[in-house]
């Protein structure tokens, strides 16, 4: 009977244990979580009427694997479709005011965030002709403006990273936070070329298949927050929380977890998904190199202060997302997220509810702001940038100093070095998201391959 340990209880740790399951029923596993609960950055507090999501706010169905996983353990009745609001009416807080982000050409054209001399390189784009020797890896921000132009790149490409990954366009590699960009590039000889031939062929699948013409991606939660998502996983398999895990350890027979104190887990696959830095020190007596290398991914501190306000008290009509500010900017909050306008029941009767996200690696200082100081700052910043006239009713902070991971120039050419190291360990596997990809998507289709590769070792081994 294989023996199967997952250091890190947080969605990819949990997703890939429900899915080892799957393909090795007759094996053990058991999950250790360090913290007091499992999901890691994926959880859901609800508190005086608030749904309050710690990390997450939801997932993307611009790929199948969380609804696949969804409908797996049978949760999947229970998802909420966001807003068609939110999905269309995305905001840019820049020179003084919110400015709503252009959705299509004949708004691209109205905007004012770009001069007529922007717009023109931007709508140019597909006519423009690739370098003959494309660099073997870019930053983001030198990517963009070789592509659409320096307006652009400081302006939505600045505000994109700083919304997903809450880093610097220029440090992180466009490569492997951005993958398709250079691909079509590549591949179509232009990204918006790139991009209108992928909907294209993405429409005639789905009319292959007999399924209704396809539309922009659409974000999704559940009525109860995705915690829903990260008990469902829990309840599948055996999850130790609180569990302090010094070392791992090679034996004679396979592996050994090793925990404070006397505990210990032997076993025959250990896979390793809690994040990099932790990694790193779980490795470093193992494997010296391997542990230097993992340890080179750095992260972008988040600091997450949710609020909530009287309606009456907002003039905005909140029919969005939210909104971001470069980080360029420098502002105390690098965007907030108008959550009771994304998903319903977020917040009580008469109220509104709001997540703002501050820090990033722009912005480290915050991090060291007081609870008080933190609350204080990003109400004055809601005065500014949304006309708030009362004061919060509702606050909650939540802090996490390794927040993000950033995939920065080089950062391909680390992780096949970490993988390299890793294949020399027969029976260890690493995952989760410092590696390939940092969304739930990410970690839900990574999961898949973790089990496979587990399936793959145990049924050699048979």
């Amino acid at each position: 009977m294989p023996r199967i340990v997952i250091v890190g209880g947080g969605l990819s740790g949990l997703a890939a244990a429900y899915r080892i399951r799957q393909r090795l029923p007759a094996g053990e596993i058991v999950v250790l979580e360090s913290a007091a609960r499992p999901g890691g950055n994926v959880w859901t507090e609800r508190d005086r009427g608030y749904t309050v999501e710690l990390g997450p706010n939801g997932f993307l169905d611009s790929k199948p694997s969380t609804g696949d996983l969804c409908r797996s353990l049978g949760i999947d009745s229970q998802l909420v479709a966001a807003s068609e609001g939110s999905r269309k009416n995305r905001f840019l807080y820049l020179d003084g005011r919110l400015h709503k982000l252009p959705g299509s050409i004949p708004g691209l054209l109205r905007t004012p965030l770009l001069s007529l001399g922007a717009k023109l390189k931007l709508l140019s784009e597909p006519v423009r002709r690739r370098p003959r020797e494309l660099p073997p890896d870019e930053t983001i921000a030198e990517f963009a403006t070789r592509r659409f132009g320096r307006e652009v790149a400081d302006t939505f490409i600045d505000a994109l990273v700083t919304g997903i990954h809450g880093g610097d366009p220029a440090k992180l590699s466009v490569a492997a936070a951005f993958p398709r960009l250079p691909k079509f590039e590549r591949e179509a000889g232009s990204v918006i070329r790139g991009f209108l031939r992928a909907s294209k062929e993405k429409r005639r699948a789905a009319a292959a298949a007999g399924q209704p013409k396809p539309g922009p991606p659409r974000m999704w939660s559940f009525a109860g927050g995705l915690r829903v998502m990260i008990e469902a996983l829990s309840a599948t398999v055996p999850v130790q929380t609180s569990v302090g895990v010094r070392r791992i350890e090679k034996t004679e027979s396979g592996w050994r977890v090793r925990g404070d104190g006397t505990d210990a887990w032997p076993a025959d696959v250990v896979v390793v998904t809690a994040p990099a830095p932790r990694q790193a020190e779980l490795l470093a007596d193992l494997d010296p190199a391997l542990a230097d290398e993992i340890a080179g991914i750095g992260y972008a501190p988040i600091a997450v202060a949710v609020l909530g306000y009287r309606r009456a008290d907002v003039p905005h009509d909140l029919d969005g997302f939210g909104y971001i500010a470069p980080q360029r900017t420098r502002r105390d909050a690098l965007g907030v997220q108008w959550c009771s306008s994304i998903f319903p029941d977020r917040a009580p009767d008469g109220c509104v509810a709001w997540r703002v996200l501050c820090g990033g690696t722009g912005r480290p200082d915050v991090m060291a702001w007081d609870d008080e100081t933190l609350l204080r700052k990003v109400h004055e910043e809601m005065t500014i940038t949304m006309n708030v006239q009362g004061r919060p009713v509702f606050d909650r902070i939540v802090r996490w100093p390794n927040a993000i991971p950033q995939y920065v120039v080089g950062h391909r050419e680390r992780v096949a070095r970490i993988e390299s190291h890793a294949a020399r360990h027969r029976g260890l596997i690493l995952g989760g998201n410092a590696y390939r990809g940092i969304a739930m998507n990410d970690c839900t289709e990574q999961a898949e391959r973790i089990a496979d590769d587990v399936a793959s070792l145990v049924n050699a081994s048979s």
